[in-house]
């Protein structure tokens, strides 16, 4: 039996918005996804630590406070730190369009604005599955 692809969605910061988290979630799981939703308020190092104990394949972070450049490339460097950076991360909220590339550059694999289909964060996820299997 293939072990399910697991997926943390975060909600770093003082953000205290997660209707949008809530609703990847909820889609991803629906999708076949095993999910660990986090909850608001989270700080990097507890979601790093939720990662690494849940045995994730993908870290979602959800963002609408505009501290993104800042929490989102900490996640990835945590990660690194902890030795597990073949975890994917990808990002999600009011982020502007001038900030995709930059955190682009610090790991972060995907950037899903308002208004984006499920089915290209499914597709997203599919895609990086199959480059990280073989």
């Amino acid at each position: 039996m293939e072990r399910k692809t697991r997926i943390e969605i975060a909600k770093p910061g003082l953000d205290g918005h997660d209707r949008g988290a809530k609703y990847i979630a909820r889609a991803l799981k629906d999708a076949g996804y095993e999910v660990i939703y986090t909850g608001i308020r989270q700080t990097p190092e507890s979601i790093v630590a939720t990662a690494i104990q849940e045995d994730v394949d993908f870290v979602g972070l959800s963002l609408l406070s505009g501290a993104h450049n800042e929490l989102f490339p900490r996640v990835v460097e945590l990660l690194k730190t902890e030795g597990a950076e073949d975890i994917i991360v990808f990002g999600g909220g009011v982020i502007p369009e001038e900030d995709i590339e930059p955190l682009t550059k610090k790991g972060i694999q995907a950037i899903f604005r308002p208004g984006t289909p499920i089915s290209a964060v499914i597709d997203f996820i599919e895609s990086k599955k199959k480059t990280t299997a073989a």
